[in-house]
C-alpha cells in the first residue's frame, strides 16, 4: 500500500493520469455521437489524418511544441473529415468509401512529411515519430492543462447544444425541416471529433486514437438505452479506462501507457458486451436456452393433446416411449417440468391393456393451455 501511495505520488505518473482521464473524458463523450451516427470509421480516419498536422505543426514551430503539433493535427484531421462529408454528399461514394479515401491519402501525406522531417538532421525531431503510438511518459503538466482546455471546449460545445446534436444524430431529416442548420451541426459535430483524436496524440498516438474514442461509447451502448446515460456512462468508463491503463503501465515497469489503456477501456467493451442485462452474449444465450426449453414443453403438451383428440379420449394415457419415439429424444424432463406446472399427470393405464402400468395423461389445465399453443400456431401461420 505504501508502495502505490509513493508511486501515486510521482510527478510523471500524475501528469499521465490526468491526461488519460481527459482523453477518457472527451472520447467517451464525443465517440457516443459517432457511434450512433454510424461512423465508427471516422475516428480512425481523423486519428490517420492528423499525423500530417503533427509534421507541420513540428515544421512551423521548429519544434516540438505541442500547441502548434496540436493545431495542425486538428486543422488535417478536420480537413480529412470534411473531404468525406464533402465525398459523400457531392458523389454517389458511400460513407465507409469515403472515409478509405481521406485516411489512405492524409496518412500517405503524413508518412511522406514524417520521412522529410528525419532527413532534416534536426535535433528536435527525436521522438517525433512517437506520436503514431503515443508517449505518455513525455507528457508534462503544461501539456496537461493544453488537454484540459480543448476537452473544457468541447464539454461546453456539447452542453450548449446538446438539443441540436441530439436531434441530428437520431434524425438528420427531422432537425432540417425544423430548419435547423443541419449541415452545419454535422460539420461542428466532427470537428469536435477531432478534438477528442488531437487530445489522444500524445497519450496512445495515431494507430491506437480510433480505438479509444469508439471503445468507451460501445461499452456504454451496452448498459444504456438513452443517450444521457450513455453520454455519462461511456465518459466513466474512458476515464476509469485511462486511469487504470497508466497505473498498469507504472506498476509494470516497461509497458507501454498507451496500449495499456486501450487494452483497459477494450476489457470493459468485452465484459459489457458479455454481461449488459438484456443485450450481452450471455444473458443471450441464456434467454435462447429457455425458448428451447419452452418449445420442447409446448411441443411434448400438443402432441399429448393430438393423441387425445385422435383417440377421442380427453384422458387418453401416453406411453413415455411412445412420446420419446415421437420426439426423436427424452421428454422426461419436460413432462417433469409440464407436471410441475399442474399440466399433466400421471394415470393408471386401463385393466387388461399392455405396456407399463402408469402412462401420461393431460389435465384440464394442460388441455386448455395446448388449445391455447395450438390457436396461437394457427394465428402465426395466417
Amino acid at each position: 500500500m505504501s508502495e502505490l501511495l509513493a508511486l501515486l505520488r510521482d510527478y510523471t505518473l500524475q501528469n499521465v493520469m490526468a491526461g488519460a482521464a481527459l482523453l477518457g473524458l472527451i472520447s467517451g463523450v464525443l465517440g457516443s455521437f459517432a457511434v450512433l451516427r454510424r461512423q465508427s470509421l471516422l475516428g480512425d480516419t481523423m486519428s490517420h489524418a492528423a499525423l500530417p498536422g503533427v509534421c507541420l505543426g513540428f515544421l512551423i514551430a521548429g519544434g516540438r511544441h505541442l500547441g502548434s503539433i496540436l493545431a495542425g493535427a486538428l486543422i488535417t484531421g478536420s480537413l480529412a473529415a470534411l473531404l468525406m462529408l464533402l465525398l459523400t454528399r457531392m458523389s454517389r461514394l458511400k460513407t465507409d468509401a469515403a472515409l478509405g479515401i481521406a485516411l489512405s491519402t492524409f496518412f500517405a501525406l503524413g508518412v511522406v512529411l514524417l520521412t522529410h522531417i528525419q532527413g532534416m538532421n534536426n535535433a528536435a525531431q527525436g521522438g517525433l515519430d512517437a506520436f503514431l503510438f503515443g508517449q505518455a511518459a513525455a507528457t508534462l503538466r503544461s501539456d496537461v492543462w493544453i488537454m484540459a482546455g480543448v476537452t473544457a471546449l468541447a464539454l461546453a460545445l456539447v452542453a450548449a447544444l446538446w438539443k441540436e446534436f441530439k436531434l441530428v444524430t437520431f434524425d438528420a431529416e427531422f432537425a432540417a425541416s425544423l430548419g435547423m442548420p443541419v449541415v452545419w451541426l454535422e460539420v461542428l459535430l466532427t470537428v469536435m471529433i477531432a478534438l477528442a483524436v488531437v487530445v489522444g496524440l500524445q497519450m496512445v498516438g495515431v494507430v491506437l486514437m480510433a480505438a479509444m474514442v469508439i471503445a468507451p461509447a460501445v461499452a456504454a451502448r451496452q448498459w444504456s438505452r438513452r443517450l444521457e446515460g450513455m453520454v455519462g456512462l461511456a465518459a466513466a468508463i474512458g476515464v476509469v479506462g485511462g486511469v487504470a491503463g497508466a497505473l498498469l503501465s507504472a506498476l509494470s515497469r516497461g509497458l507501454a501507457t498507451g496500449p495499456l489503456i486501450i487494452l483497459s477501456v477494450s476489457g470493459m467493451v468485452l465484459v459489457s458486451i458479455g454481461l449488459a442485462p438484456g443485450r450481452g452474449l450471455v444473458w443471450e444465450a441464456l434467454r435462447l436456452w429457455r425458448g428451447r426449453r419452452r418449445l420442447r414443453e409446448q411441443q411434448v403438451l400438443t402432441t399429448l393433446y393430438r393423441l387425445a383428440a385422435h383417440h377421442a379420449d380427453p384422458v387418453f394415457r401416453s406411453e413415455q416411449g411412445l412420446l420419446d419415439t415421437y420426439h426423436g429424444l427424452g421428454t422426461r424432463t419436460a413432462l417433469r417440468k409440464l407436471e410441475r406446472r399442474g399440466l399433466v399427470a400421471w394415470g393408471e393405464a386401463p385393466p387388461g391393456e399392455p405396456g407399463p402400468p402408469r402412462r401420461w395423461l393431460l389435465t384440464p389445465a394442460g388441455r386448455l393451455e395446448a388449445e391455447r399453443v395450438l390457436a396461437a400456431i394457427d394465428g402465426e401461420g395466417d
